[in-house]
């Protein structure tokens, strides 16, 4: 029995192939996230004025970049190694966490920086952009990302 038959394959030297449905699903993330700046920002600027305004945007800037990082770490692991994913989604994690504490921690004494409306900004489009993205996300492993469009000869072949 040779090390190189399937049947003894190592998991830790398994890795993925195909397509990356992740960065389907942060550039869609993003793309939601695009349309909810103008209220998040308009919302700041009402409240807090010019200062809430920029920390706002500044808070969006972190949240989606942070949702890009973590596609992409995803992604590029996953082609080496599933192991070397899971330490990086794991690892990755927290790294991120650190990074976020310190864009916040690095302006918070900044002149144009309102502490607020940066961080409910933070908190309210990473859960916000989640919960909405869940709609569209497929949980089958026929369509992994999100779910197939239907058009409306689709559906009309499918009611029949």
């Amino acid at each position: 029995m040779k090390s190189t038959d399937p049947q003894y394959t190592s998991v830790l030297s398994m890795h993925d192939t195909g397509p990356a449905p992740e960065a389907a699903i942060v550039r869609d993330i993003i793309k939601r996230g695009m349309y909810v700046a103008p209220i998040l920002i308009g919302i700041s600027a009402l409240l807090w004025g010019k200062n809430g305004a920029w920390s706002s945007t500044y808070g969006l800037v972190i949240v989606l970049g942070n949702f890009a990082v973590a596609a992409w770490m995803v992604s590029y692991t996953a082609k080496i190694s599933y192991a070397l994913m899971m330490g990086a989604t794991l690892f990755g994690y927290i790294f991120r966490l650190a990074v976020i504490a310190a864009a916040v921690f690095l302006v918070r004494n900044a002149s144009w920086a309102e502490l607020v409306p940066l961080c409910m900004t933070i908190v309210i489009s990473h859960v916000g952009l989640l919960f909405w993205e869940l709609r569209y996300v497929s949980l089958s492993l026929a369509f992994p990302g999100l779910k197939p469009k239907q058009n409306s000869t689709q559906d009309q072949l499918l009611n029949q």
